[in-house]
């Protein structure tokens, strides 16, 4: 009779992580994020929905007052209207991406620890004078008023938010870039001790993206103070953010504490981790598909499922800047 004897290092074929799961780049990353590896006797899925349960279980003390709440509501600049109604904003404040915080949608109750004062912002790079400025003055400096964008996910969810913020070109101007600069680098923070999706070495932390300079004072380009006639909650990328609406949300980046101008374009945070997957651009196009699902439809946070427009229905706004690019993966 032949008795096979298990060596040391072999494991019950049961507790192999799935061949579906470990092709799925993305759903492996969340999970190792999640949790510790391959805890003995579970798998990956179980540590991911363990994970879930002690971040939603997370008690945070109440964040004092944002020191500019007065300042909300403000305007609202009716030349961004679209054809969908808002979103609820509960769904839109409780699902979120926040990857410094762990890599599941319910990551506002963990985004609570993120201290948002005081906070300051660093304008370096090729400026006539690099500059620190803190951020409550920053936004008192600036021009407020109020956009309804529709946001588009890369994972194929949407959501239409009224963002309250300035117009990214006048913190361009505020800047003042050498003429010779071509694109300008966005950081956010990093602190592990704080935020413990940072302390996970597989990410290239801290988060960074980019854009052209072109991009950049595009119009469309917005940077946000405040959502739904209130300061920006910290699940959204409290005290600032970018909202890009012809890209894919993770261009937004979240929390940012400086702006770098360069000649160089930047290598950002997931095209870094999956170039084949994520790219510098990033532009919304339903035709062409992300390696592992279309893009053709999208769904909505508070509806079904839609139809995806071809630079997230912000044509007439930015398709001008991708003339004459053959060669360049305009989209993600």
């Amino acid at each position: 009779m032949f008795i096979r004897k298990r060596r040391g290092w072999e494991i019950p074929e049961r507790e192999a992580t799935p061949e579906a799961l470990y092709l799925d780049r993305r759903t492996l990353v969340r999970g190792l994020a999640a949790g510790p590896l391959l805890l003995a006797g579970g798998g990956l899925a179980g540590c991911y929905e363990q994970a879930t349960a002690s971040h939603d279980d997370v008690q945070v003390a109440e964040a004092p007052p944002d020191p500019t709440a007065g300042l909300y509501p403000v305007t609202r600049n009716l030349r961004y209207r679209i054809d969908r109604p808002l979103t609820d904003e509960e769904d839109a404040v409780t699902y979120n991406n926040f990857y410094e915080f762990g890599s599941h949608k319910t990551i506002h109750r963990a985004a609570q620890a993120l201290k948002i004062r005081p906070w300051t912002v660093t304008i370096d790079g090729m400026v006539e004078e690099p500059m620190t400025i803190d951020i409550d003055a920053l936004i008192r400096k600036m021009p407020l008023e109020e956009r309804v964008y529709s946001h588009r996910c890369v994972e194929a969810w949407s959501m239409v938010v009224p963002w309250s913020g300035f117009p990214m070109a006048k913190l361009v101007e505020l800047a003042r870039p050498l003429s010779s600069a071509r694109y300008v680098v966005m950081r956010t923070f990093h602190d592990p001790e704080l935020a413990p999706g940072q302390r996970q070495h597989w990410y290239p932390w801290p988060y960074l993206e980019g854009l052209t300079m072109e991009e950049a004072t595009n119009e469309l380009a917005f940077m946000v103070t405040g959502v739904y006639g209130k300061p920006v909650p910290r699940q959204m990328g409290a005290p600032l953010r970018l909202a890009a609406p012809w890209k894919y949300g993770f261009k937004c980046i979240k929390s940012i504490v400086q702006f770098s101008f360069t000649d160089m374009r930047p290598v950002s945070f997931w095209e870094e981790i999956q170039p084949r997957e994520y790219g510098f651009w990033a532009n919304v196009n339903p035709e062409v598909p992300h390696p592992r699902w279309s893009q053709a439809t999208e769904r909505t946070l508070s509806g079904g499922r839609i139809p995806t427009k071809l630079y997230n229905g912000y044509g007439e706004f930015v398709q001008h800047m991708y003339k004459d690019m053959e060669g360049e993966r305009l989209f993600a």
